[in-house]
């Protein structure tokens, strides 16, 4: 797939990034009852997911799950990547949350409550993401 499928990655991590960062300032808000420690740590998230989401998205273009010679691109593939994605996200939030706050309890919270509503939009964005051919030279039709 070559170089056009950087693109794709690149995109599809801005736009992650975006619904993400509004997520967790929400959320941290929410639980610190703090709207700047909300914008903190969703700010500080956009530098270590970014780079975090993008190191995760070359990792699965790279695995190689095929039925004859065509890589698989399923529901199962996208729940699979949800749940990974979410390990790495949720540890980065609690650690973040953690030193921007203070409040290992808050960061907790915080974490708990990213593992559900990041599950959600993050599946849906992979389903968006699949049906885009932004990056793909071809593919057959879903």
């Amino acid at each position: 797939m070559g170089d056009i499928s950087y693109k794709r990655h690149i995109a599809k991590t801005v736009t992650w990034r975006f619904i993400g960062t509004i997520d967790t300032i929400i959320l941290s808000w929410i639980i610190t009852g703090d709207p700047y420690a909300g914008l903190k740590i969703g700010f500080a998230e956009v530098t270590t997911k970014t780079i975090l989401y993008y190191m995760h998205e070359r990792v699965w273009y790279k695995i190689n799950l095929t039925k004859e010679g065509e890589t698989l691109e399923s529901r199962k593939r996208h729940l699979a990547k949800t749940i990974t994605w979410r390990l790495v996200g949720t540890i980065d939030t609690m650690t973040l949350a953690w030193i921007i706050s203070g409040n290992p309890l808050a960061a907790l919270k915080i974490g708990f409550a990213e593992i559900i509503t990041k599950m959600l939009l993050y599946y849906f964005h992979e389903r968006v993401w699949y049906k885009i051919n932004y990056g793909l030279p071809k593919r057959k039709k879903p």
